[in-house]
């Protein structure tokens, strides 16, 4: 689906996800899209914070907006 070889891409996702090897950023764009979330979930150090990117992927625009205008506010920016 992202373009791997079939012979070795086996392989090379344990090589991923063992830590072994990191996938270029093309790779986890790729990997991303085929699993329907944003490539950023694969970089967060935070349990909440991927969480938060799966919710804020899945939201239409319009809420995505008012997330945004909401939490800007909780800070006091814009």
């Amino acid at each position: 689906m992202i373009g791997l070889e079939e012979g070795s891409s086996s392989a090379r996702m344990s090589r991923y996800e063992n830590g072994v090897h990191e996938p270029p950023f093309l790779w986890v764009k790729r990997i991303a899209d085929a699993l329907g979330m944003p490539a950023a979930y694969f970089y967060c150090d935070d349990d909440r914070l991927a969480k938060i990117m799966l919710i804020y992927s899945a939201l239409p625009e319009k809420k995505r907006k008012s997330l945004y205008a909401y939490t800007t506010g909780l800070i006091g920016t814009e």
